[in-house]
């Protein structure tokens, strides 16, 4: 059975002849009635020419302890923040290491989790007051669908969505890491879920099949997470195939900062998602550049 024949045998059909979700007004679909500083910071996230991001997350350490790539951030980040759209980091990251004339859109990191060292996803939520200190252009929070702590997950997206419509900053959705394994009938759901109870984006997983179910069934821009690292060349197909699929952007950390030359594979995926090279080609830029 083809993905599309999959697609129309859970009653799919529509969504594949069409876009239920075409906007009329703006660029970015589910935004239509969002609020001017909701529309504007949405703007700062994704190129309005292109539709799409390339945010570099660095937010790992909230979790961990500091993995290969991010033991020091001003060395490893700073030199990275220009050629990404946006940026998804934790507070003290933005204090410590973003320099503030940077003018990058910060996603930050709203909900703050307990670590690798416990059980994942029980987590609380930071202050809104001091996102807006830190000018952030959206908003954070994991989603853990299926786990323990579910209920309070999505208790801590409704909040921040209260906030963020009260502020107008954009809340990403974030699928959490726990159900990795899971397939695109379950990051639907949490995507739809996410969207549901106010997210303005979400943030999930590439799936190897039926990912435009993922993307169609989510009324709003879908970023993929970049994942593990993966050979620089395999990374790169990875974020074409996200991106003709349908997803609005791509979240890279460890296939940026643990690349043997991280400034030439950050171009290489901005060339592939706002130039639309093909793989193949993106790749020999890559090599282009850090030769």
């Amino acid at each position: 059975m083809t993905e599309k024949e999959e697609m129309m045998s859970d009653g799919s059909e529509d969504l594949i002849r069409n876009d239920v979700f075409d906007n009329k007004s703006f660029f970015l679909k589910g935004s239509d009635n969002m609020g001017w500083g909701i529309k504007n910071r949405m703007s700062r996230i994704f190129n309005p020419k292109t539709g799409h991001t390339v945010m570099l997350a660095f937010d790992h350490g909230s979790i961990m302890e500091s993995i290969t790539g991010l033991d020091r951030l001003d060395l490893s980040i700073q030199p990275l923040i220009h050629f990404a759209d946006s940026i998804m980091c934790t507070r003290g990251a933005v204090r410590s290491v973003v320099p503030p004339c940077s003018h990058k859109p910060v996603c930050l990191r709203f909900s703050a989790a307990s670590t690798v060292l416990s059980e994942l996803n029980d987590d609380c939520v930071i202050d809104i007051i001091d996102a807006i200190r830190l000018n952030a252009s959206a908003l954070g929070v994991t989603v853990a669908l299926g786990d323990k702590h579910e209920a309070k997950t999505i208790r801590n997206l409704v909040f921040a969505a209260d906030n963020g419509y009260k502020y107008d900053i954009p809340i990403i959705g974030i699928t959490s890491i726990s159900k990795q394994d899971s397939d695109a009938n379950y990051y639907a759901m949490v995507a739809r879920v996410c969207a549901e109870n106010g997210a303005n984006i979400v943030k999930t997983y590439y799936t190897e099949k039926n990912f435009r179910k993922i993307v169609h069934k989510c009324p709003v821009p879908v970023i993929v997470a970049g994942g593990k690292k993966m050979p620089e060349q395999k990374a790169l197909e990875f974020c074409y195939r996200a991106i003709d699929e349908g997803a609005a952007g791509i979240d890279v950390g460890r296939n940026v900062f643990q690349s043997p030359s991280p400034i030439a594979m950050i171009k290489a995926i901005s060339s592939i998602v706002h130039d639309g090279l093909l793989p193949e080609d993106a790749y020999q830029l890559y090599r282009e550049l850090s030769s």
